[in-house]
Parts: C-alpha cells; structure tokens; sequence
C-alpha cells in the first residue's frame, strides 16, 4: 500500500455544504421525524409542510421533492462525520490515539444521530442514481482514509500487518454502519461507554503480534 491511500494533511475532500437556514433546518427536522416515525412511504408532503409550519412554496423553495429531503438527511450526518475526521486528521495525532479519537468520534455521532441513521439506512435504496454515487463516493472517502491510519500504523510497526488494513476497516465501520438496527439511546450502556469498548477491542487487536520498531 502506498501513502496516496489517504488525504493529504487538510483532511478528507468535505461533503460540502450543509442546509444551515432555520427554515431549511426546521423542514430537515420535521422531514426527519416524520421519516422516522412514519416511514418515507407514509410520509406526504403536506405532512412535512404543516409539521415544520412552513408553507409548501417555501419547502419547494429549498427542495425539490421528499428524495431531496432524504438525501439531505444523509448529507448532514456525513458531512459532519467527515468535518470530524478531518479535525481528527489535522491534529496530527500518532496512528494508536488517531484510530482511537476516529472510533470514539463516529460512534458517538452516530449515537447522537441515530434517528437519521435509521431513516437512512432503511430508505437509501430510494435515492436516484446520481444520490446515489454521491453517497457511496462519500463513504468510500471516509472508508479510504480510516484504512490509511491503520495503514500507517502498520507500516510503522505500531499495529500488526497481519490482517490487511482493508479487512480491519471493514469490520471497524461495518459495526458502526449497523448500528441503527441495534443501538438504544435509552439502552443500559452509555455512547460514550460503547465507544471507549469497540475502540479498545480494535486497538487489542492491531496491537497482537505488532514489533517495535
């Protein structure tokens, strides 16, 4: 593997900007609610028009459809997912406590989120073919700069090479991405608790058999 397999210093590409207006926000919330509650399907415009109190002209005026909406969900969370990598990436931390500030971040995130998790991961396979690359490009940039600290670390004999880098993001992310079909915000273990347990299983097992170098 080569260093080009992460970004540069500034931190991974940003999703670009997310809808910041109070009415946009307001919408976004009540779209998301209703998502949630109702699924997308059950879900009519006017019932996101009358629960945010906005009219449908002015919804219209910031979205063009409910797969708008759906979208817009998505790309808040990544967005934030990725601000939060880049700010982790841009401390210039060592790979041991990089991986460990990456983990503990997403997880919370997506505890505190989970609601739009959720609403993603059940209704993603609505977005049109365009959304749709959108999101896997910006996941596959998440995914690749992960796979580069742990890359690093490798190469720095911090952490064992002998599971590949690819297959340790995988599992690392795979379980985040699970997260909506299992994690309670009012369950018996805390986010931040979760998080400190996964991230340290990670590091356990990127440190066995690691030699110093």
């Amino acid at each position: 593997m080569t260093d080009t397999a992460g970004p540069g210093p500034a931190g991974p590409r940003s999703a670009g900007p997310v809808r910041s207006s109070a009415v946009e926000r307001r919408i976004l919330d009540a779209a998301l609610r209703l998502f949630a509650e109702r699924g997308f399907d059950g879900t009519s415009v006017q019932g996101i028009v009358e629960a945010a109190e906005v009219t449908k002209g002015a919804l219209y005026h910031y979205f063009d459809s409910k797969d708008d909406l759906l979208y817009e969900i998505y790309h808040s969370l990544i967005a934030r997912q990725l601000a939060d990598l880049g700010d982790v990436l841009a401390r210039g931390l060592p790979p041991r406590e990089a991986v460990r500030a990456v983990l503990t971040g997403l997880i919370r995130s997506t505890a505190e989120h989970i609601d739009e998790a959720k609403v993603f991961s059940r209704e993603m396979h609505r977005l049109d073919g365009a959304r749709m690359r959108s999101v896997r490009a910006d996941r596959r940039r998440y995914h690749v700069t992960f796979r580069g600290l742990v890359e690093k670390g490798q190469r720095a004999g911090v952490f064992s090479d002998a599971t590949p880098a690819e297959t340790v993001t995988i599992v690392a992310l795979g379980m985040v991405n699970q997260m909506p079909s299992w994690y309670r915000a009012d369950g018996p273990k805390p986010a931040a608790r979760l998080a400190d347990e996964v991230a340290g299983f990670i590091l356990t097992a990127l440190e066995g058999g690691a030699s110093a170098r």
